[in-house]
This record gives structure tokens, C-alpha cells and sequence, in this order.
């Protein structure tokens, strides 16, 4: 099953894309969803040397009507960054798992 588009859209250091929300293997609660490949690999060029630890790169990110700061992570299992979506966000946006997002991430950089 595929977690993200493979398509998005470009606006200066913000990209757009729909990608389902996914839940992490293990007794966590934590919910993800995943950045496209294209996406992920444009992020690791320009600011993967910049990254922090665990190789975060820190990110605006825009879901219907919640913004919020958080970070990406590499996920060498799944070969992109992964986005955490906090459960109040998931509240206020009726996300479940399975469910696909509009996503707005702007790298902070």
C-alpha cells in the first residue's frame, strides 16, 4: 500500500501533498504519515547536512485548519521522512488511520 503521493506541488521551501495517515508498529500511539520520495530525497539534498538529531529536519506543517511545528525523521525502513500528526490535530481534523491528508510542509531552515 502505498502511505504517500508521489506527486506534490512546490512553493518556495513548502511543498503540498496527500498521504495516508499510518500508525507505528509497536505498543506507541504515534501517528505518521509519510513524506513522498520526491519530496524526501529534495529535503535531504538542501538540508539533510543541516539535520538534527535522529536526522530531524524541523518543519512547518499546515493540515486543514491546524499549523504546528514539528520535525521529520528518516526512516530507513520505509526510505523517506516521516511526519508525526499529534493526536489533538488528528481530533480536530477527523484523521484515522488509513485516512489521506492534505499536507503543507515548509522546511524551517
Amino acid at each position: 500500500m502505498s502511505v504517500a503521493a508521489r506527486t506534490f506541488h512546490r512553493m518556495t521551501d513548502a511543498y503540498a501533498f496527500t498521504a495516508v495517515l499510518w500508525r507505528w508498529e509497536g505498543n506507541a500511539a504515534w501517528h505518521f504519515v509519510s513524506v513522498p520520495e520526491d519530496v524526501t530525497d529534495e529535503i535531504d539534498e538542501r538540508w539533510g547536512h543541516a539535520a538534527g538529531g535522529f536526522g530531524a529536519v524541523p518543519v512547518e506543517v499546515s493540515i486543514g485548519g491546524s499549523t504546528w511545528r514539528t520535525s521529520v525523521f528518516p526512516d530507513s525502513k520505509r526510505g523517506c521522512y516521516v511526519l508525526p500528526v499529534k493526536k489533538p490535530v488528528r481530533a480536530k481534523e477527523a484523521l484515522v488511520e488509513g485516512v489521506a491528508a492534505e499536507v503543507t510542509l515548509t522546511v524551517l531552515l
